[in-house]
């Protein structure tokens, strides 16, 4: 359940926006449709008109995570870069929840959280945070998120506002409330009631960060809810046809259970006997009060209607799939194989362009998160190495048939070698994934590993 959903409700004391004085800026019609698509993905009990046991959107969602990454690799491009190996594993460790809590809600963040035990990502989900401003590229500028904390019966929300001007800095303001009910957040009390916040300040001013130091990982569709700036989840255009899948699937289990066999006996047989047991327990057995040698025994049987029921929602699955974009059969042919991200790219179709899209989502997102922590990690004191480019001090690959090809590219690499077009040095070091920038690179390339290759040349042609 949303943290928002509670907090905006008719509260005693506060709700975010009277917290801050500030307002939502996310539409009517999106604060609905991101209700609905959690719902849709979390839901698991039936109710009198839908049944959501297929749990489509968690299939989708965990096809398409497992498949963006099956190949997933993201290495520095330099020896003895701690700092930047200690975040790409906590990148590596965040990007499955990231990435599904993007596909579920349209947009998530990801908050780098500097703390005793080093620095790590939390995970902001859409139920999590409201957007408060944008600027001119639609980027959100000022954001509100909550977290709560249950002490026994008092609830703690630690509400935290960002704000970023169009200098660059960034203000991040605290406040925590305490509450005895769920549904309010209560009386603000100080950071310091909660061990875990007594390390926060109330406002604190970080310049030069020139955003709101949030990575955005952003599922990559248009917005088909009301044509805003948000973000839109995967399953967003066909979760009306989820809703009519989960309504058939109820249908289906009515068709069963209304139209199992029955016994109709009289009434008579199913009475208690003298031993005090019944002598017809089963509840195949349904009791008629008439004449018993009218009634006697009949076997009630009606017609299913399976093969139409389980027809439409073939049908149903195969339209899921084409508005999402995934691959034929994916979901509607029970058979389909899981197949890794290059056996799904190597065949044309609308999920190639899907997952291609999911993983330029991630690598645009983890390049940020790259630039933000090399931001903060000096202002904190933990980093105090080079500048961190994204671009050039990681290298991410996402396997064969993704973004390119590796083993076309190293067959085009040799020809250029072969024909003079290209220094050898430079395609060697392409493939042990070594610096090739400056000329000094290109040395320790000579040094490393050419000697090798070309004594394995020449034996080649004794």
């Amino acid at each position: 359940m949303s943290i928002f959903s509670a907090l905006f409700e008719q509260g005693k004391v506060y709700n975010f926006e009277q917290a801050f004085g500030v307002k939502d800026i996310t539409s009517t019609a999106m604060q609905a449709a991101i209700k609905d698509w959690a719902q849709l993905y979390y839901q698991t009990e039936p109710t009198q008109d839908e049944d959501p046991c297929q749990r489509i959107p968690v299939s989708v969602v965990a096809k398409l995570t497992k498949t963006t990454f099956s190949e997933y690799k993201a290495v520095p491009t330099k020896q003895g870069t701690e700092y930047i190996d200690t975040l790409l594993r906590e990148l590596d460790a965040a990007k499955v929840k990231a990435m599904q809590q993007a596909l579920i809600g349209g947009q998530c963040f990801l908050k780098p959280v500097f703390g005793r035990m080093g620095v790590s990502f939390a995970v902001v989900s859409r139920g999590s945070y409201i957007p408060l401003g944008r600027n001119e590229r639609d980027e959100i500028t000022d954001i509100g998120m909550a977290e709560r904390t249950v002490e026994g019966r008092i609830y703690y929300t630690l509400l935290e506002r960002r704000h970023v001007d169009t200098n660059g800095d960034l203000t991040i303001e605290t406040k925590l409330y305490r509450s005895e009910t769920a549904q309010i957040l209560g009386y603000e009390t100080s950071l310091g009631a909660l061990e875990k916040y007594a390390d926060l300040v109330p406002e604190l001013v970080l310049p030069g960060i020139g955003s709101i130091g949030l990575i955005p990982v952003r599922a990559p569709q248009e917005n088909t809810v009301d044509g805003s700036p948000d973000a839109v989840s995967v399953y967003a255009p066909a979760a009306g046809l989820i809703h009519n899948i989960n309504r058939n699937e109820a249908q289906l289990n009515r068709e069963f259970e209304n139209g199992r066999s029955r016994i109709v006996a009289s009434a008579d047989l199913l009475r208690t006997g003298s031993d005090g047991k019944k002598r017809l327990t089963d509840d195949l057995f349904v009791g008629l009060d008439d004449d018993p040698d009218a009634v006697g025994m009949t076997i009630f049987s009606p017609a299913l209607r399976e093969q139409s029921f389980l027809a439409r929602k073939t049908e149903y699955l195969r339209n899921v799939e084409s508005l999402i974009g995934l691959k034929r059969g994916l979901l509607s042919e029970v058979e389909a194989a899981e197949r890794t991200a290059t056996e799904i790219t190597s065949s044309a179709g609308d999920y190639n362009l899907t997952i291609i899209d999911f993983q330029h989502m991630w690598e645009t997102a983890a390049r940020e998160a790259l630039r933000v922590c090399g931001v903060l990690g000096r202002m904190y004191k933990i980093y105090s190495g080079p500048e961190i480019d994204p671009a050039k001090d990681v290298v991410i690959s996402w396997g064969n048939g993704i973004l390119y090809d590796e083993d076309q590219t190293w067959a085009d690499y040799k020809d250029m070698v072969a024909r003079g077009l290209l220094k050898p040095e430079i395609a060697v070091g392409w493939y042990f994934d070594m610096p090739i920038e400056t000329e000094a690179d290109l040395k320790k390339v000579r040094e490393k590993d050419m000697p090798e290759i070309q004594a394995m040349e020449g034996a080649g042609d004794e």
